[in-house]
């Protein structure tokens, strides 16, 4: 009998041993939850989330337009860079908005919807997008995105470098091809994006191109249209060598330069302006990517369409996207400071529209 009340107090004192641990357990779950650590990931997680939702109420998001899913608060932690790239293209979109509605830009941000700019619009029916052609930014890599998505070849790297700008071969429909109410429907219904890149260093690129290097065997450039610019605007006639770059900025600033533009057709369209080519103030866009960023925007664009799972942008060239700002300097460093004023009151527009700063050396 003693045996067995013995064995019964071992097990009420061992049962009570481990009810004491196990509440101890408890309560120090409950210490740690309660004084977590200020400075631990659930303690940073809050004030992040709050920072976002400030800046996209800076912006100013119109009514009805929501944050895309994959970029909706969600509790989990966030990269910096998937909270700075909706951000950045909310601002652009909203810069935008705002320089359309100046009215003392009104002539240099507007233009009418014409067949000029559709026949610059490219159209991927399949996946619902329009893309904007402005040259001299990269747009023959985006071209090749579209060809891909529009099925006429099955990779980038297959397609001939000779059909990307064959509009009879490359499968690439522009907008002026479809009817009115077709065309109405893919502006209010598709996803349309275009890519920008600074004024000026975009006209360097397109004089470099056209007629210095020539790489695509062009002979028009040099043998119509340079001569033609020489003959009205080069001051000394008894000079013989080529078009200069001076000869060019004193032909893109005149106001009267569309007598020699309409002589020259299409191929003026390498330095039309942005405004000019994709209507930014009548057209809504989706997204405007810059040049300077594209190895950022180019995977956004991808996403925000909903094709980065079926195609890649090219891989871009480490530095080719930087602005030179000492290449710009060094080519204006030789034109007159009235050519050059004349010349950035035609681009006007597009350096307000797109955030682009009045070069220094205009102002000094």
């Amino acid at each position: 009998w003693l045996t067995s009340d013995n064995m019964h107090h071992q097990w009420l004192l061992l049962a009570a041993c481990f009810w004491v641990i196990f509440m101890f357990m408890v309560a120090s779950k409950f210490i740690t939850l309660t004084f977590k650590d200020p400075d631990g990931y659930g303690a940073k997680q809050e004030p992040l989330i709050l920072t976002a939702v400030t800046k996209v109420e800076e912006v100013h998001v119109p009514e009805g337009k929501h944050w895309p899913e994959e970029f909706q608060p969600t509790g989990k932690a966030f990269s910096g860079n998937l909270i700075r790239q909706p951000l950045v293209h909310m601002e652009r979109l909203e810069l935008l908005r705002n320089v359309c509605r100046d009215t003392a830009l009104r002539d240099l941000s507007h233009t009418a919807v014409s067949k000029f700019v559709l026949d610059r619009i490219f159209v991927c029916d399949k996946h619902k997008i329009l893309f904007c052609q402005t040259p001299k930014v990269g747009n023959t890599q985006w071209k090749k995105v579209l060809i891909v998505l529009n099925g006429a070849f099955s990779s980038i790297e297959e397609i001939p470098e000779n059909i990307v700008h064959d509009h009879e071969k490359n499968g690439l429909p522009r907008l002026s091809s479809f009817s009115d109410s077709e065309i109405k429907k893919r502006l209010n219904l598709y996803f349309k994006f275009f890519i920008v890149r600074d004024p000026f260093e975009r006209l360097i690129s397109a004089f470099k191109d056209k007629f210095v290097h020539n790489p695509r065997f062009e002979p028009w450039y040099r043998h119509e249209i340079a001569p033609g610019i020489i003959r009205k605007y080069r001051k000394n006639r008894t000079e013989t060598k080529g078009l200069q770059f001076e000869d060019f900025v004193r032909y893109l600033g005149d106001p009267n330069h569309r007598w020699l533009d309409v002589q020259f057709g299409d191929h003026i369209i390498h330095w039309v302006t942005y405004v000019e080519l994709c209507a930014p103030c009548e057209i809504t866009y989706s997204v405007i990517g810059h040049h300077e960023t594209l190895e950022d925007d180019a995977p956004y664009i991808l996403k925000a369409a909903g094709i980065d799972h079926l195609v890649s942008y090219p891989t871009i060239p480490p530095g080719i996207t930087v602005y030179n700002r000492t290449k710009v300097e060094r080519y204006f460093s030789g034109i007159s400071k009235r050519d050059i004023r004349r010349l950035y009151a035609r681009f006007e527009g597009d350096f307000k529209l797109f955030g682009y700063r009045e070069p220094d050396f205009l102002l000094n």
